[in-house]
């Protein structure tokens, strides 16, 4: 009895089968990725966080040219900054 071939199957030598990455070493590399993404982005809060405390403090030592509300908003803005800024800091010390 003669085979006959589809012409969906071929037969492909083992040595022309190129080896991509293990789903695991994609996974590896796309945490890697996920991880250095978030990394800049925390520095990027950091940044805006140390912005905002500068203004702020700006304001709050701006003397009678700010309204008193405004001051003490300022003032306490800027320490709530610079006490977010130092946890930000030290948590991602930590990760």
């Amino acid at each position: 009895m003669a085979m006959r071939t589809s012409a969906a199957l071929s037969v492909v030598a083992v040595n022309q089968i190129q080896a991509g990455p293990s789903v695991a070493d994609q996974i590896r590399l796309l945490q890697a990725q996920a991880k250095a993404l978030a990394r800049d982005q925390i520095g990027a809060l950091e940044t805006a966080l140390l912005q905002v405390e500068r203004l702020s403090a700006e304001i709050a030592n701006g003397g009678e040219a700010y309204p008193v509300g405004i001051r003490e908003i300022a003032r306490r803005l800027a320490e709530d900054c610079e006490a977010s800024g130092n946890t930000l800091k030290a948590i991602a010390g930590r990760a």
